[in-house]
């Protein structure tokens, strides 16, 4: 166990690189790669822009990570991406990340994964339904319908139940949390990695690959254009959320044995890998499925990718290869996926709780240890609220909302690689970003210039993600009057 400033006992360094990985690349995958491609696919209009969207997208990440990986290794504290923006920027901007990953883009997705794992189980199970209600609840409106439906029905309480199953696992410690990540992701990784080679061993769909890669139809009809561009970065949205969640790990930086070397490294190997098995994946999709379809075919195949019923492209994809059953067994594979999901979130955030909360920036209590060494206060506040959220039903909703704030940390904490640089030159850095300064401005050009693009054809979504953040000003300036953990 190592020891904190005074004395204090601290977190215990049982992560090593391959759990590291596991944590980065459990927390990425979840059921986005199933589901995103659809509307993607409905976007692009193209078999090339459909892949090229999902390489962008993961050309950031690991590019992301690479810049990341120098401030992991340059503070490898509990909190991550929070320590990184307070050393940088101040309080106040490391505050804001804090807040809003709390508020919404933790347990928002918390609570959307955990529905997720509902839904898929509700495949297996009919009794787990959206409309099967177990306790009716509705605030407001009348008897003919409206008001805000908070009723507790089979589907929520089984989402419920996976985060406090998870939330209570993660109190017992991190050995416990991180055998259940590396059992699940494996599990994962390898059903994905399987799903992505067998269309490539004989297996495809000659009706998939003629309407996908013959003659032009491949690239398709529209030049490049400042309008494909726009539509392109608007298109990323799904891909980007998808591709989240790799810098989880930073948050338990206390807890990865030798960090100077594993977070930056497990980091990129993570990135590496899950965005190697998408880019598959949906090649796998494009020789199974044809991108373009009728939205009331009869087969998986007739209604193609764009049409794929409920957006479920995993499915169809996997209907194709092995019939009927396949529903059942991308059902199961979804399961694993959004379980080992879920456990790597609800072990990550209380980590950066309790960096703020030694600040004086949360409450106090989240910033105990219990003897297990983990932030069990933490974990049952980010349980409760993830738990309202998920029978709110408003997490989808904000979480559309919050892909322009979390793209603007990003940018920041890449940017702050720059301020550290240039104020702080002789602190030591076991690891540097290769390609600096060049690859990290790139970094923050590109998502800058998503941001503009998402600003302009999404603005419903943008400007109320940016409220979302400036709204933990007034909590800030509240919050610095209390005293900070002891």
């Amino acid at each position: 166990m190592s020891t904190g400033e005074g004395g204090r006992q601290g977190f215990r360094r049982e992560l090593s690189l391959f759990d590291a990985t596991m944590v980065v690349a459990g927390s990425m995958i979840g059921s986005g790669i199933f589901i995103v491609s659809a509307d993607i696919a409905r976007q692009m209009q193209s078999p090339f822009w459909l892949l090229m969207v999902w390489a962008v997208t993961g050309a950031l990440t690991v590019v992301g990570a690479l810049a990341s990986g120098e401030l992991a290794a340059l503070f490898p504290r509990a909190g991550g991406q929070y320590v990184y923006l307070r050393e940088a920027f101040g309080p106040l901007v490391g505050f804001l990340y804090g807040w809003t990953l709390f508020l919404v883009i933790q347990t928002g997705t918390i609570a959307a994964v955990a529905v997720a794992f509902a839904k898929f189980l509700g495949v297996l199970v009919p009794w787990v339904s959206p409309s099967e209600r177990l306790v009716p609840i509705v605030l407001g409106g009348s008897g003919g319908g409206g008001g805000f439906d908070l009723s507790i029905t089979s589907q929520r309480l089984v989402a419920i139940l996976v985060v406090a199953f998870l939330t209570w696992l993660n109190t017992r410690g991190i050995r416990a949390a991180k055998w259940t990540q590396n059992l699940f992701t494996a599990t994962k990784i390898g059903a994905l990695a399987l799903l992505a080679i067998v269309p490539f061993l004989g297996r495809g769909e000659p009706v998939a690959q003629e309407a996908n890669f013959d003659g032009g139809r491949f690239l398709g009809g529209a030049g490049l254009n400042l309008a494909l561009l726009m539509t392109f970065g608007a298109a990323m949205v799904g891909s980007l959320f998808s591709s989240d969640a790799w810098n989880n790990i930073a948050f338990a930086g206390e807890e990865v044995k030798e960090p100077h070397r594993n977070l930056p490294r497990s980091m990129v190997l993570g990135t590496v890998l899950v965005t190697s098995l998408y880019c598959l994946a949906n090649l796998a999709y494009l020789n199974l499925l044809p991108l373009h379809g009728a939205p009331g075919g009869a087969t998986v195949i007739e209604r193609g990718i764009e049409h794929a019923s409920e957006d479920r492209v995993g499915t169809a994809a996997v209907q194709v290869l092995f019939g009927s059953a396949g529903g059942s067994l991308m059902a199961l594979l979804v399961i694993i996926s959004t379980f080992g999901c879920e456990n790597g979130l609800i072990l990550a955030g209380p980590r950066l709780y309790y960096a703020m909360a030694r600040d004086g920036l949360f409450f106090r209590k989240a910033g105990e240890l219990d003897r297990h060494a983990v932030p069990t206060w933490g974990l049952v506040v980010q349980g409760l609220w993830a738990a309202a959220l998920t029978l709110s039903g408003r997490y989808g909703d904000l979480l559309d909302y919050i892909i322009m704030a979390a793209m603007l940390f990003y940018a920041l904490t890449v940017g702050g690689l720059f301020v550290l640089r240039w104020r702080r030159p002789d602190l030591p850095r076991p690891y540097k970003v290769p390609g600096y300064p060049w690859l990290p401005a790139l970094y923050v050009i590109a998502t800058t210039a998503i941001m503009l693009d998402l600003l302009i054809v999404k603005p419903a979504y943008t400007w109320p993600g940016l409220l979302i953040v400036l709204s933990g000003i007034p909590v800030y300036f509240l919050w610095r009057r209390r005293p900070a953990a002891p």
